[in-house]
């Protein structure tokens, strides 16, 4: 199993995480920025840190799982792997009109055991959006799993959580920055566009 240093290792040899000034898709800003997509897009990387990650799952969330479910976009790619790894399908979540749904033709069956799985957890509001869905499907979700829980542990979502590895990054709402953060240009280079 990884370390938390040899994930922040992939992470930072991926250039996936910088330093700055950062709005994240929950619209909090942060000083630190982990970009997935860049960490991700060398398929052995993904493969080794989700294999360490379907380790954590299998020690926190009993019994097997039918369904990986993860929210667009952020979760896609992560989602796959898990469901490689797991050796169950993976399908994901889509934002039409401001709401998770599933589209493509996917379906959960009812009672499926679904493991829900993020790419990073801030504020656990996507995690528990999908969670919703996947229960609204009719499916159970009995656990879910993220790469970084940038939440420092915090984040409530509802099912146990399984993360790769913790930070405690503060995120701050725009009227309430720190003045070195408030000093710097802001960027927001997530996939949801500003509010």
């Amino acid at each position: 199993m990884l370390t938390h240093e040899q994930v922040l290792n992939e992470f930072r040899d991926a250039g996936a995480l910088l330093e700055g000034h950062f709005i994240l898709s929950s619209g909090l800003h942060s000083s630190r920025y982990l970009q997935c997509a860049r960490v991700l897009m060398d398929a052995r990387r993904a493969e080794r840190l989700c294999a360490s990650l379907a380790e954590k799952v299998k020690a926190l969330v009993k019994g097997d799982f039918d369904l990986v479910a993860s929210p667009a976009m952020g979760g896609v790619v992560v989602g796959y792997e898990m469901g490689r790894q797991l050796g169950v399908p993976a399908l994901f979540f889509e934002r039409v009109d401001g709401t998770l749904v599933l589209r493509r033709g996917f379906s959960i069956p009812k009672g499926a055991r679904v493991l829900m799985v993020e790419d990073i957890v801030t504020t656990g509001l996507s995690s528990r959006e999908c969670i919703a869905g996947i229960n609204a499907e009719g499916g159970i979700a009995v656990g879910a799993a993220c790469l970084i829980d940038r939440s420092g542990g915090k984040a409530d979502i509802g099912v146990p959580l399984a993360a790769l590895t913790v930070l405690d990054i503060p995120a701050y709402a725009a009227d309430a920055l720190p003045p070195e953060l408030a000093a710097i240009p802001a960027i927001k280079p997530g996939s949801r566009g500003l509010k």
